[in-house]
């Protein structure tokens, strides 16, 4: 070796050895969890060039987000006495509750509210349906946040529909995913745009839109809310994939209709995102605020809105799926498309299970990703192990994301049972306390396992397929 190349590879090992050094302190200062750190930074060494590209396109990042403070204030102000009739009416031994909803007014600044009346919709068909129905009855306002808004049958008869009523003077504003909702082009929404209504795109994916491309951090959220008092929530998407009256083999999903105060807190998720995805924060009420959020009296069902993402450290969603399981005497009951657990989550199901708690898991036989139903898949004799009975829903792909906990606490909402809803989506969701929603999601859960099968302890595998899980389990922090 000649002294040219002796200086080239000197010079090359000063550079690399300079290059992990800043990169590293720049991951270190991320304050990630240990494993993720550890990964990217042996990443980062092991392809410089590479593994620099996947840091800047999906590495962590921390966003901020002012929340709209008065409207915030303002709802608040009003809760504060409904809040204290309803813990004069629950019953003595309910302390687990009045904690879990502490947890969540904490980390998501969300407080107790209450609805008049909800709903439980099982499948696209009867969600589009009702959701049809009270967008028809609009008077003021249809707002709308979507993940997946498909530019098909489906979509084009609710844009149609929202065109309809934009031409009578309704105020209509549409915020999609820019990533979930891409097929939306120009064509689909001209007439949209031509009837007077707004559309915003939410986190454009396009390199060179930021400083740091954000397509790793999506809007998961599903609301639509109709003059403040009607609110949808859950997890359909507007596409053919969950109309079974379009695909006879669509999507099995449920979501959630709601009618009273509780609608008030959905609908201030909704303002902020729109304000965030127009970067314009109102600087005072709206003239119309009595109509955005009007006031409505007592229900008699307490509900709670949590939201989660990467402009919150605190992960409401993951942390109230936690409180909840861990406070759970005598059954939980979990469905979820996606089922990647963090080892605090797959302690929490396990540990119940173990003292003697009802643990159900529900999920997918064949998701429509084969890496995630592989990594699920990984997961399962541990949990069969410590007592959690696990069944595979065989008769289409199950989109569900319910947790039913003893007889009187529910979630229902847009986050899977996974990292990326728990760390990296926004995500929104509304727990309610008390028996009604829990009987109408246990009543639900049963039907499903009617047409799954049980999963057993150390079922025949293939070698390739235990080795295909056990890698896809190596990428649960992606997926």
């Amino acid at each position: 070796m000649n002294l040219t190349n002796e200086n080239a590879l000197w010079l090359l090992s000063i550079v690399w050895t300079l290059y992990v050094v800043i990169v590293g302190v720049w991951i270190l200062l991320q304050r990630s969890a240990p494993v993720a750190t550890l990964s990217w930074l042996l990443s980062m060494a092991a392809i410089p060039v590479g593994g620099l590209a996947i840091y800047y396109f999906f590495g962590p990042q921390r966003f901020k987000r002012q929340r709209i403070k008065h409207l915030r204030a303002r709802k608040s102000a009003r809760v504060r006495a409904s809040v204290q009739r309803m813990r004069e009416r629950m019953p003595a031994d309910a302390e687990r509750l009045h904690q879990v909803a502490r947890l969540i007014n904490a980390t998501s600044d969300f407080p107790v509210s209450t609805a008049t009346d909800l709903q439980l919709l099982v499948g696209g068909a009867a969600t589009y349906e009702a959701i049809s129905t009270a967008v028809r009855a609009a008077r003021h306002h249809v707002h709308l946040e979507y993940y997946i808004f498909e530019p098909d049958s489906t979509g084009t008869a609710l844009r149609d529909l929202l065109v309809e009523k934009a031409r009578t003077g309704v105020e209509v504003r549409l915020l999609v995913d820019a990533l979930g909702s891409k097929r939306l082009g120009k064509r689909f929404l001209k007439p949209l745009l031509e009837a007077g209504a707004e559309v915003a795109l939410f986190h454009d994916a396009r390199v060179g839109r930021r400083l740091r491309p954000v397509i790793n951090f999506r809007t998961h959220r599903k609301i639509l809310i109709c003059d403040g008092l009607v609110g949808f929530t859950g997890g359909v998407n507007v596409t053919d994939e969950e109309n079974v009256n379009v695909m006879p083999d669509a999507y099995h999903d449920v979501h959630l209709r709601l009618e009273g105060a509780v609608v008030n807190w959905l609908q201030i998720v909704f303002l902020e995102d729109w304000a965030y995805a127009l970067d314009k924060l109102p600087q005072s009420p709206p003239e119309d605020l009595e109509l955005l959020l009007p006031e409505v009296g007592d229900g008699h069902l307490p509900m709670q809105v949590i939201t989660s993402g990467p402009d919150n450290g605190l992960q409401a969603i993951y942390r109230a799926h936690l409180a909840a399981i861990n406070a759970a005497e005598q059954r939980v009951w979990l469905t979820t498309p996606y089922f990647v657990p963090t080892e605090a989550a797959l302690a929490a199901l396990t540990n119940a299970a173990l003292r003697g708690v009802d643990v159900q898991l529900l999920v997918p036989y064949k998701s429509d990703s084969a890496l995630v139903t592989a990594a699920a898949r990984s997961y399962f004799d541990e949990l069969i192990r410590c007592g959690v009975r696990v069944y595979e829903y065989k008769a289409r792909m199950l989109h569900s994301k319910t947790l039913v906990v003893d007889d009187g606490m529910a979630i229902i909402g847009t986050p899977n049972f996974d990292y990326r809803s728990f760390f990296l989506n926004y995500e929104v969701c509304v727990i309610a306390y008390g028996p009604v929603l829990n009987r109408d999601l246990a009543a639900q859960f049963e039907t499903d396992l009617q047409q799954a099968q049980r999963v057993h302890y150390k079922r025949r595998q293939g070698f390739a397929q235990r080795l295909f899980d056990s890698a896809a389990r190596l990428c649960s922090p992606l997926l």
